[in-house]
């Protein structure tokens, strides 16, 4: 079966009564786990942007302690894992300014993190991306944000 196109969908659901869209959310949130953390997102956290950050960032920081730090081999797949994670919250907000600084917090925390990323090449190359990645981003943030994260940019560079 080939999945219909965004503009088909969109006009089809302009046909659908309200208590079919209800239905038609409920059954979508049924099958997959990022659909319901997607409709939780924009049901209950969209509109308050700073809190959901903050919720995020208290998850990085709980995935952070949990990492074992027994061997890099470890501590590299729970990093990576953190960043996908995040990546997956950034997709739910799709706000630029959520995104930049979702992605500071976690290259200050990779930078704090002991044993030190500088020991392991492929930890300080995930590092050096997601600043290049960062600096990126910032250019199309208002004039305000670019500055503040500029600043924080140049602390977390090596």
């Amino acid at each position: 079966m080939k999945a219909a196109t965004i503009a088909q969908l969109k006009k089809e659901l302009q046909f659908k009564s309200q208590e079919d869209l209800t239905q038609l959310c409920l059954r979508l949130a049924r099958f997959k786990k990022e659909n319901k953390e997607l409709l939780t997102y924009l049901l209950f956290e969209s509109d308050s942007e700073e809190g959901y950050i903050e919720a995020v960032k208290e998850e990085v920081d709980q995935m952070f302690a949990e990492i074992n730090v027994n061997s890099y081999f470890y501590i590299k797949k729970s990093v990576r894992k953190i960043l996908r994670t995040i990546k997956k919250y950034i997709r739910y907000s799709g706000d630029k300014a959520t995104e930049v600084e979702l992605l500071l917090y976690f290259c200050e925390k990779l930078k704090s993190f002991r044993p030190s990323i500088n020991q392991n090449t492929t930890l300080k190359n995930l590092y050096i991306r997601q600043l290049e990645y960062i600096g990126k981003k910032i250019p199309g943030l208002h004039e305000d944000l670019q500055y503040d994260y500029g600043e924080i940019l140049e602390e977390l560079s090596f």
